[in-house]
């Protein structure tokens, strides 16, 4: 499947919220409904300013994105609709390559994800009991593997 990495605009929020929550709802089973309702205009409405932010798109629209600050990835959603079909995979090595992350935070509790970045060279190098809104949603501190 082919997909172009390209720029977020405003104009595209609604549709990058539509993939955040569909893709919380398939893969961050740990949060209650009130929880997804307490993040939603968190992301909407200053998460995604704070990010430098780059979607997947085809023709059918935007299949995930990737936030990027000082160097950490902050946020990489998958529409559940593309998951397993690489749309994660090629936002990780841009964000790495173009946008120069080499830090991740993921939910301790979304074993897929942390399973994700363990398989594409990140490793564990710290946890922190609460997330940064202080729920109590232990989250995995991550660094791209040293290479040789």
């Amino acid at each position: 499947m082919e997909f172009t990495i390209t720029p977020v605009s405003k104009a595209d929020y609604s549709e990058i919220i539509t993939v955040w929550e569909k893709s919380v709802r398939a893969t961050h089973h740990f949060l209650q409904e009130e929880d997804i309702q307490y993040y939603k205009p968190l992301i909407l409405n200053t998460y995604l300013d704070a990010v430098e932010l780059r979607c997947a798109r085809n023709t059918e629209g935007i299949a995930g994105f990737v936030g990027v600050a000082e160097n950490n990835i902050e946020m990489l959603f998958i529409d559940p609709a593309y998951r397993g079909k690489g749309v994660g995979k090629q936002l990780l090595d841009y964000a790495i390559r173009t946008l120069h992350a080499g830090k991740v935070d993921v939910n301790e509790q979304n074993e897929q994800a942390v399973g994700f970045y363990l398989h594409c060279g990140f490793e564990i190098i710290g946890r922190s009991e609460l997330d940064p809104s202080g729920k109590p949603f232990p989250i995995l501190h991550m660094q791209l593997r040293q290479r040789d």
